[in-house]
């Protein structure tokens, strides 16, 4: 089963996310040049992307690349208008990771060197946050740049993830499994990554539903993802994983003890980057108001928090500042 230490794939972009928010937010993407203007995307691509478009994470053993690395990427390209290398990615991503058919497989989670030499899919299980950035970045290419089949490839994955990513559990509602395999120990029992499912890219998602089921399907999960972020931190702090059951609701998760750190962060992110018309900004930033007041009394993220108790350990890193400075930037 695939644990809670994929902590780079986390990390590496939540810097580069909060550049992406600012650059949405003052420039219209299909004005500006290609890859012209963002020096931090140039800087990303520069040190990450290899020549077969594969994004690889240096922190892992022989440079691995993971479907989460490939997903941000293809994000990236298209706030930087970047074309051509949205295009390379997409490609890599569907020959190497999806047995070369993204309509009918899900990305493969990791990908690099095997045991015995040979370079290729390590494990198959897809990631169900990468396979949602994957989804909106088409839809949103397909709409910034005026491409329909990337408007079609993002509704076949959308509607993969609804059927092979998704679970009702009894008392919850419908809900996104971190993968199709492994997170669903019973029957009336799953096991959740809080910060998989950004409210804005269910959203997107919903809006370009090809049904009306499943509009609803992905509406539904916007409820869930609130309960889920709220409910599972009761503290106000975040943790990466966490369990619910029907009937006994959260409770916390046995390997990871709790712990919110390198996938919990994101959360902060996704509720700081919430439009101030969204009508779920104001309930889920006042919830993991905690998280801000630790870092203001402290002067930087811990890098771990007990989520049960709401002590931290360490310091977080400058991707860790970074994903808190949206909801920061948002205090009265």
């Amino acid at each position: 089963m695939r644990l809670a230490s994929r902590s780079a794939a986390a990390a590496l972009g939540a810097g580069l996310l909060l550049h992406a928010a600012a650059g949405l937010a003052t420039a219209d993407c299909r004005s500006r040049p290609a890859a012209v203007g963002w020096p931090a995307w140039d800087s990303f691509a520069g040190t990450f992307i290899g020549d077969g478009a594969r994004v690889i994470d240096p922190s892992t053993p022989n440079g691995r690349t993971t479907s989460e690395g490939q997903a941000y990427a293809l994000f990236f390209a298209l706030v930087a208008n970047d074309r051509a290398r949205f295009e390379r990615l997409l490609r890599w991503t569907e020959d190497n990771l999806a047995a070369g058919d993204l309509r009918a497989h899900l990305p493969a989670w990791l990908w690099g060197k095997r045991d015995d030499g040979s370079w290729g899919v390590i494990d198959d299980n897809p990631a169900s946050d990468a396979d949602l950035w994957i989804a909106y970045a088409l839809q949103e290419a397909a709409r910034l740049w005026d491409i329909p089949r990337y408007a079609a490839l993002g509704q076949l994955i959308a509607e993969r993830i609804l059927r092979e990513e998704t679970v009702v559990v009894g008392g919850l509602g419908r809900v996104l499994l971190p993968a199709p395999k492994g997170f669903m120990p019973a029957t009336d029992t799953v096991r959740l990554n809080p910060s998989y499912a950004p409210i804005q890219l269910l959203r997107r998602l919903a809006a370009g539903s090809i049904s009306a089921e499943s509009t609803a399907q992905w509406r539904a999960q916007i409820g869930t993802t609130r309960r889920l972020t709220i409910e599972g931190a009761p503290r106000g702090f975040v943790p990466d994983w966490v369990v619910y059951q029907a009937g006994q609701g959260f409770r916390t998760d046995a390997d990871t003890a709790g712990v919110g750190s390198f996938n919990a962060i994101r959360s902060y992110l996704w509720a700081g980057m919430l439009a101030p018309s969204d009508p779920l900004r104001a309930s889920l930033q006042r919830a993991l108001a905690p998280m801000l007041q630790v870092t203001a009394r402290t002067g930087t993220p811990p890098k771990q928090v007990d989520t049960r108790t709401g002590s931290g350990i360490g310091s977080g890193d400058a991707g860790f500042s970074a994903a808190l400075l949206p909801m920061l930037s948002s205090l009265p």
